[in-house]
């Protein structure tokens, strides 16, 4: 029986039609259902709406369902994770929905959802942040060259390649920090998006919930359906970019032309034709899952864009897009963590007549120390070039903040431990 059952049968089709993937990812949602309604029912308890001996009978069978569902025994046979819930409380399960819609209910599961997700995944940021500044610290001082336009351009090394994505992890840090406020943010009831008669404290769930603050306005708090979801898919479809470019550069970096990095033959697949093959699979695969991950938030808009305000149907494709982009980047994430280690580089590469032209802006700069005017440095070393003469034999000046002499990874690590004190 459904939970707004009024006597009458749905169309099969129709019925199956607008159930639609509920029930399956609605078990990703059941232990933050069921935690949402047991601070419900303590507040109703508190406001006199249910008998002090009933909360004391259903706290426990909560509990109960909630360990099912963190050990991923919960099944749920009914509509939704909601019916379910409640069909499985027995005759005082019929009192646990007063003052509450499923739509506040569903935005109070998927922002629960959502800030253990959060969490778990700076857990990973914090660890791969780690690693970056780990390797740029063991490889500070071996150099590769850089590149524009994909030409050889200028030397640099790769501590200050891997000391560039930690950095690049602070900025992601940062939109995780206010996705993570926003979200932040108790719907708990708003009901259908416009209150309820029974004398609800909101105030407490939001304390019994661990909220920042509640959404006041009860009509935001259902607008929040869609607009919170895009908002922190947004802030990982950044930390997806981060990942992808990492990989692509991966992928560039061990190919033979290259030749800069190596993984372990462990660490790579193999060709069913030709024989000689070691494939950087797994940082294609990375780039692959970050670049669809980068797409969510624009097909969320799609979904959401031109609704009115108020609830619709149309949200429940929502979660077919938001709940399993959380276990996509994190899978990235943990792959990553595992593979970075092994990653070993080729350490004598500048010696090699191929980036021998990388050092030209050197030569100019030690010309212009010498008195010799930018421009005019400037042209003798590209006649040199053209010519076929230049060579370089100095020593490589990097002195200033953030090259490759000095890559002051103290700053960065402190602008990232900054940022997570906020979480």
């Amino acid at each position: 029986m459904k939970i707004w059952d009024k006597g009458f049968d749905n169309d099969p089709r129709i019925d199956a039609f607008t159930v639609g993937k509920d029930r399956e990812l609605d078990l990703l949602l059941a232990p933050y259902d069921i935690e949402g309604t047991m601070a419900h029912i303590t507040m109703l308890s508190e406001v006199g709406l249910l008998e002090a001996d009933e909360l004391q009978q259903l706290l426990p069978a909560l509990e109960k369902l909630r360990q099912e569902a963190l050990e991923g025994k919960f099944e749920i046979h009914g509509e939704d994770v909601h019916s379910e819930v409640e069909a499985r409380l027995g005759p005082l399960g019929k009192k646990v929905h007063t003052g509450r819609s499923r739509n506040d209910q569903v935005a109070l599961d998927i922002k629960l959802f959502t800030r253990a997700r959060i969490r778990q995944t700076v857990g990973k940021v914090e660890r791969l942040f780690q690693l970056f500044l780990q390797r740029a610290e063991e490889l500070k001082d071996v150099l590769m060259p850089g590149y524009t336009h994909l030409q050889v351009a200028m030397p640099s090394s790769f501590g200050l390649w891997f000391s560039a994505y930690a950095e690049c992890l602070c900025d992601d840090l940062t939109l995780l920090k206010a996705a993570w406020d926003i979200n932040n943010r108790n719907p708990l009831g708003s009901a259908a998006g416009y209150g309820s008669s029974a004398p609800l404290n909101r105030t407490r769930t939001t304390e019994l919930l661990g909220f920042q603050d509640m959404a006041v306005s009860s009509i935001y708090a259902q607008m929040g359906r869609g607009r919170c979801e895009r908002v922190v898919s947004f802030a990982y479809a950044a930390l997806a970019e981060t990942l992808g470019k990492f990989a692509t550069d991966g992928c560039l970096f061990v190919s033979q032309n290259f030749g800069f990095l190596h993984l372990p033959d462990a660490y790579t697949t193999g060709s069913s034709i030709m024989p000689q093959k070691k494939n950087p699979d797994v940082f294609e695969l990375v780039r692959a899952h970050c670049n669809r991950l980068q797409g969510i938030p624009n097909d969320i808009r799609l979904i959401t864009g031109n609704l009115p305000s108020g609830y619709f149907r149309d949200m429940q494709l929502l979660k077919e897009l938001y709940l399993p982009l959380f276990e996509e980047l994190d899978s990235c994430l943990d792959i990553l963590l595992h593979a970075i280690p092994a990653i070993t580089v080729e350490k004598n590469l500048m010696s090699k007549p191929l980036y021998e032209q990388a050092f030209c802006v050197e030569e100019v700069n030690r010309l212009v120390a010498a008195g010799v005017p930018f421009r005019d440095a400037y042209r003798q070393v590209g006649h040199a070039v053209q010519e076929g003469t230049f060579h370089f034999t100095g020593e490589l000046q990097r002195t200033h903040e953030g090259s490759s002499g000095n890559l002051c990874l103290e700053r960065i690590r402190e602008r990232f431990q900054k940022l997570m004190l906020g979480f």
